[in-house]
């Protein structure tokens, strides 16, 4: 299966779980089994799911083809090449292709001077104003050409102004940002490109990122910091002809496969292999020199053989554009593109399924504790009013005081729920005052100031080694508070559980490992590229300031930030089973006595109230079953297998 059909099976997975799930938010507010939280993170995981992006990079170095490579995988249907591709540099700034249905196709320019500023692009997203529009005439292919062409604009600059926006002037072995005649250096135009087009496979949600070479990746410090190490695929293309150079290996070891690990999903290219295709050579030799030459980069790389692909994008393209099936095997395209499908879709589809397992799987057992906790209260009241049938006054007396003496044992019991909730209260507050942002803030701003007014190299350095080992010990401490925590609510659990019959199971376990695993990243970048004594002794200290915070410290903040919104939807979780059950107990010993109660009273018939409990009680497994068809729905969902997905649509 093709990488688009692979894809649009895969989007229609998605549509198919995201219906299913709409429709048990839909019964469980029919038949009064909601409330606001439920609801709420119900609403949350299906809009996870409409927003699910496929984000596919490419990366290499100047002039090894690889807007040529996107076009063929990804734009030859369109009949022509979507992005601009000749020899030499067409790609001078980072540049998304995606699709928000909510703006009309357009290319957003963002300008290279906004460099300048302590803020990153992803902030620059939110200011619309801040960006340069042009439109895009679907329409018209010429047009559309001309458009695109934007993205390999230039300007030209004073050094020192180069300097100010982050281009090393006249340093390193390719020294692409030269003084020229004039005495001015040529910069790209604009920082960062984003073109919004109603391709359908960005509509399905596929994001393209085409990046530039070393130079440009280097000077934007978000590529490599976050939008590089969160692509779900990472494609590095190298020329056939040259093989792995300098700047390749450079590329490679510090953005691709930077701590010496490579993983899942980045794939190395080995572009232009039409290069060799020589007619005074027998097919036997040009295979056997790609074959070298593919080993070689493997070598190189450290990686297996299998995972370089030797290709022709060039020629890949014309095959498509003109249907040549011949020519679009010896450019050997579709063996890249279905191991990039194999690779890509399945990683992706597993993330998917693990988040919405966790969240659904939570709710749904939820919702059916309540119901079979609903089921065993009928059934006691209904075995209480069966004994009673033939009985005197004095043993319905004699029911009706054991089941009032339950009532008043479990209100009793109710005081250690209300203790464990201040108790939940106070370890609640402890941990968002280790994990909270304003405890951030003003250790970022500590920081600043430290950094600003460091004198010497040490200081700049120790002043970053304390900001991390500060954030360690955050999440650290609020670790402990997390541990402590969940220790209390399993304690709780097994009480209500035993003495009073509550079906709880086991409090959901959490942890901030994955968030303590980003700083451990953003730490080693930071030693990498900034804290070096090259960069401490060569480079501005206000400069050296500015990126640490411009990208460093931003995304230590939207690690935070994650980190407190998934602490918090794990607080509401640990603690609604227990509410749940707690209200739902209190409700069913209320009813038992109201029951026996009427008994007693003769308002109505022993006969006609064990008549309306058994209606209850079928009513109860009918929900029950329901809920069981529903739930078995989402579950085959995310069970199925690879290429199930479209027989189930369909």
């Amino acid at each position: 299966m093709s990488l688009a059909n692979q894809f649009a099976a895969y989007t229609n997975w998605r549509a198919s779980l995201s219906t299913y799930i709409g429709e048990f938010q839909g019964w469980l507010s029919q038949n009064e089994l909601s409330d606001a939280q439920t609801d709420l993170r119900l609403t949350q995981l299906l809009e996870r799911l409409r927003e699910d992006r496929l984000n596919v990079a490419f990366v290499a170095e100047f002039s090894r083809g690889k807007s040529e490579l996107i076009n063929a995988i990804f734009f030859a249907d369109f009949g022509n090449r979507m992005l601009p591709s000749s020899a030499g540099r067409t790609t001078m700034c980072p540049t998304e292709l995606l699709f928000d249905s909510a703006k009309q196709p357009c290319i957003e320019l963002l300008p290279i001077q906004t460099r300048a500023s302590n803020s990153g692009v992803t902030e620059y997203k939110g200011f619309p104003d801040e960006w340069t529009v042009v439109a895009l005439n679907t329409e018209s292919p010429d047009a559309m050409q001309e458009a695109l062409r934007h993205v390999s604009e230039t300007t030209r600059v004073t050094p020192e102004e180069a300097g100010r926006l982050g281009f090393e002037v006249g340093q390193g072995e390719v020294e692409f940002y030269r003084v020229g005649e004039d005495g001015l250096v040529e910069v790209p135009r604009w920082r960062h490109a984003m073109i919004n087009f109603p391709h359908p496979l960005l509509k399905q949600g596929l994001v393209i990122l085409d990046t530039p070479g070393l130079n440009a990746i280097g000077a934007e410090p978000e590529l490599t910091l976050s939008l590089l190490p969160n692509a779900h695929a990472v494609l590095f293309i190298l020329a056939a002809d040259t093989g792995v150079t300098q700047s390749d290996l450079a590329i490679w070891k510090e953005h691709i496969c930077s701590g010496g690990t490579t993983r899942r999903g980045r794939m190395v290219v080995l572009n232009k292999i039409d290069g060799q295709w020589d007619e005074l050579k027998t097919e036997a030799e040009i295979e056997a020199e790609i074959q070298k030459q593919a080993e070689t980069c493997a070598g190189i790389l450290d990686l297996p053989n299998s995972q370089i692909f030797p290709v022709s994008a060039q020629k890949g393209l014309v095959a498509k554009i003109n249907a040549d099936q011949a020519l679009l095997e010896k450019s050997r395209l579709p063996l890249l593109e279905k191991a990039l499908s194999d690779e890509l879709i399945p990683a992706k589809r597993d993330i998917v399924c693990d988040s919405t397992e966790n969240e659904f799987g939570d709710v749904s057992r939820r919702v059916r504790g309540l119901l079979e906790s609903r089921l065993v209260g009928l059934r006691e009241q209904l075995t209480e009013l069966t004994e009673l049938r033939g009985k005197n006054k004095g043993v319905v007396e004699y029911m009706m005081g054991k089941v009032r003496s339950e009532k008043d044992e479990f209100e009793s019991g109710l005081q250690r729920y209300y203790a464990v909730r201040s108790v939940f209260s106070t370890l609640t507050n402890k941990l968002f005052g280790h994990l909270g942002l304003d405890v951030l803030r003003q250790l970022t701003q500590k920081t600043r100031e430290a950094m600003l007014e460091a004198a010497f190299s040490k200081t700049l350095s120790d002043a970053m080694a304390s900001f991390f080992g500060s954030t360690h010990e955050a999440l650290n401490k609020s670790n402990q508070e997390i541990n402590e925590i969940l220790a209390m609510m399993e304690s709780v659990y097994k009480r209500f559980s035993v003495e009073h019959g509550l079906k709880l199971g086991t409090p959901t376990a959490f942890s901030l490992l994955r968030y303590e695993k980003e700083l451990d990243r953003l730490e080693a970048w930071c030693d990498g590229h900034l804290n070096t004594m090259v960069s401490l002794l060569t480079t501005d200290k206000k400069h050296i300031t500015q990126k640490f915070f411009e990208e460093v410290a931003v995304q230590v903040r939207r690690a935070f930030e994650h980190a407190n919104r998934d602490a918090e939807t794990w607080l509401r979780a640990i603690m609604a089973p227990m509410e749940t059950q707690v209200r739902e107990h209190q409700i069913q010993l209320k009813r038992r006595l109201e029951s026996i109660k009427r008994i007693h009273q003769a308002t109505d018939t022993l006969e006609d109230r064990i008549a309306e409990l058994e209606n209850v009680e079928k009513s109860l497994l009918q929900q029950i079953q329901s809920l069981e068809v529903i739930v078995g729905r989402v579950r085959q969902m995310l069970l199925a297998h690879a290429g199930e997905p479209e027989r189930q649509v369909a």
